[in-house]
């Protein structure tokens, strides 16, 4: 069983406790993980009626991120051009800006030429001249990229997904929910406790436990995915090692807690503890 696997089924059995009244559950998949949302207190006739409504918003969700199939993000990649990017794209800039200014570029969603390089075994030298978060051109007219790079959210991607469904259910009214899109979002409680979530190491044991309320959390593993001969699916753009086998992340957004552990695979300590000074209410929950 993968990490990403074993974190869905633990989020779900974790909120299923007696103070969580059988909350009503939807299980399905997004950005190519495993995920799942509980909703305490929600009968299943309007269950019933939600669950579309949901899975339409993970499509516009996938229609802009996924490199899974085609999307806004395959398409720029494709063409180094995006005009009129949607709202949800230009957030994502946004939140990739400035996780990217505070981890002193470590999170650089432009490493794709990388990973790619990684995955099939091409030429690295190469694949590190066509990368650079700084000369990614975007505003909100237009997106442009330089000859031969490319980008990936996959290591944020996640978490905005469930930053976004919690606030479109929190929109409709829901306040004690819990959203797995790979990363964690809970709102409220699960019934009168808050929601708990595991944090799993990459062959899926479980290391800890983090009780939720308002807050999400997000766990990264370099190698909880093998790329290419034996590469972990973490890469640094200036080709250094990760430094943690699993890194967890707590704050008020799961976009920028999912960043943040993505990065901090790769940072010592004291630079994970400078940049958690940029985001109030955001910590680190577990480290290994």
């Amino acid at each position: 069983m993968n990490r990403r696997r074993f974190l869905t089924i633990t989020a779900a059995a974790l909120c299923a406790t007696p103070a969580a009244a059988n909350p009503a559950t939807w299980a399905g998949r997004a950005l190519g993980a495993d995920a799942s949302i509980a909703i305490a207190g929600l009968p299943d006739k309007r269950a019933a009626l939600l669950w579309p409504k949901i899975e339409a918003l993970i499509e516009q969700i996938e229609a802009d991120f996924s490199l899974y199939r085609t999307s806004t993000l395959t398409r720029l990649n494709q063409t180094g051009f995006i005009a009129n990017p949607t709202r949800a794209l230009q957030n994502m800039m946004a939140v990739s800006d400035r996780v990217h200014k505070a981890t002193g570029g470590v999170f650089d969603p432009s490493i794709q030429p990388v990973w790619l390089a990684t995955a099939q075994g091409g030429d690295l030298t190469a694949a590190r001249q066509n990368i650079g978060w700084p000369r990614v051109q975007w505003s909100e007219t237009d997106i442009k990229l330089e000859t031969d790079m490319a980008l990936t959210f996959n290591g944020v991607a996640q978490g905005f997904a469930a930053d976004v469904v919690a606030e479109y259910l929190y929109g409709k009214g829901f306040q004690n929910v819990l959203v797995d899109m790979g990363e964690v979002m809970a709102l409220g409680h699960s019934g009168t406790d808050p929601w708990r979530a595991g944090i799993a190491g990459p062959d899926g044991t479980l290391l800890a436990e983090a009780s939720l309320q308002n807050r999400a959390l997000a766990t990264s593993s370099p190698r909880g995915t093998i790329i290419g001969a034996d590469a972990p699916h973490i890469l640094s753009p200036n080709g250094s090692a990760p430094l943690w086998a699993t890194v967890a992340v707590s704050g008020p957004s799961a976009a920028v807690a999912d960043a943040l552990s993505t990065a901090f695979c790769l940072m010592d300590r004291a630079a994970i503890d400078a940049a958690l000074t940029h985001f109030p209410n955001t910590r680190l929950e577990h480290i290994s």
